[in-house]
């Protein structure tokens, strides 16, 4: 491989490209804003599906490493309505295709499979330019400058480097996420740990809904939601976390105690993720040198397969690079024409919205009964 990369973004797509062109012996930087690993959480658990996650973690050689970090048990999923009924208790067996793991655990084994130095930390993007000929310039915040063969950009929902190739950009998509967290909850926190079981919780109604997860060390990690515009949340004054507090938990007013706990007990301050989407089939034309995978090519509302579809993007790209040593724009078109059609079929799935009148815990179930999940 005669033309260096430069991945810009140290999250899970890009730490897995990087590490798919290790194994290739494929010399690669990759430059990341944040000052260190341990700089910011990294987010909760992540469900690694056996049709994309995992195929990315064999093409890295990492799934003897993945199994080490998985949290027996937590692949049990419960479907409550508004009054705590439990309507839906699938127990975890072993056999399902979704290990869960916490985000960062996974992140720290990418990390751990690269040479010393691959990662250069503080690396803020100010800006990228064309040079011509395929080659790129990548502008940092504190004044570096860095000239590269073959620009990834893995640098997520506001990539920077997206604007080489299209001029899209993300759009809220009249739906936000609060997040919770209540420590120790078997101790503590008993009625909302016994209503979240050992793994999954989902609370559903058409407009709102509350999701929960089991995480490391007794810990419940929930994700509430609302769909509303962002003038609303932005009359909840978050730098007040009582009175935000209070404000989402009037949302769910006559939910059963145990779920609203969920809201109301929470042991940090209560978080806000607007939530934004590219235009469903984002695609562009191709431009010599550079490309974009994960949330920086296909960002769309959550819907479990973001961070998979990122890895199979990095281990893809990678694969596709290795393959094609001496002509990168042939890798790079055999890749976008496998990422274009894939990241589409996943934006435009059919689960309910939070805005659907099927968004009710029943409506849950009939969807997950007519999938066979």
């Amino acid at each position: 491989m005669h033309t260096p990369v430069t991945i810009i973004g140290a999250g899970l797509g890009g730490l897995t490209l990087a590490r798919v062109l290790h194994v290739h012996a494929i010399a690669v930087t990759v430059y990341e804003a944040d000052s260190s690993p341990s700089a910011r959480t990294q987010g909760g658990l992540l469900d690694i599906h056996d049709y994309n996650g995992q195929l990315a973690l064999e093409e890295a050689g990492l799934m003897e490493d993945f199994r080490a970090v998985v949290l027996e048990g937590r692949q049990a999923m419960r479907v409550l309505d508004e009054d705590g009924t439990v309507l839906l208790d699938q127990p975890d067996d072993g056999t399902g295709g979704r290990p869960e793991v916490q985000r960062g655990d996974l992140r720290q084994i990418l990390l751990d499979s690269l040479p010393a130095g691959t990662v250069r930390w503080g690396h803020k993007v100010s800006g990228v330019r064309s040079l011509g000929d395929g080659r790129h310039e990548v502008a940092f915040a504190d004044g570096g400058t860095a000239v590269t063969g073959l620009l990834v950009g893995a640098d997520g929902a506001w990539s920077r480097v997206r604007p080489l190739l299209s001029s899209a950009t993300p759009e809220y998509i009249g739906k936000s996420v609060v997040e919770t967290y209540l420590f120790d909850s078997g101790s503590r926190h008993p009625a909302a740990a016994k209503a979240v079981g050992s793994g999954m919780l989902i609370a559903p109604s058409p407009g709102k809904e509350i999701f929960a997860h089991r995480e490391k060390d007794d810990t419940l990690h929930a994700y509430v939601g609302l769909a509303r515009p962002r003038d609303w949340f932005a009359a909840v004054d978050f730098t007040d976390p009582v009175a935000a507090t209070a404000r989402i938990a009037r949302e769910f007013e006559g939910w059963a105690p145990e779920l609203t706990a969920l809201i109301t007990d929470s042991d940090v301050d209560p978080v806000l993720r607007s939530l934004h989407a590219l235009p469903a089939g984002h695609r562009w034309d191709r431009v010599p040198g550079v490309t974009l995978l994960g949330d920086a090519a296909h960002l769309s509302a959550p819907n479990g397969e973001g961070a998979n579809l990122a890895m199979l993007d990095g281990a893809e790209l990678g694969r596709a690079l290795a393959e094609h040593p001496d002509d990168v724009e042939g890798a790079l078109t055999a890749y976008e024409q496998d990422m274009f059609p894939r990241s589409a079929k996943w934006a435009t799935d059919d689960m309910p919205g939070l805005d659907s009148a099927d968004n009710t815990a029943q409506g849950l179930i009939d969807l997950f009964m007519e999938h066979g999940m």
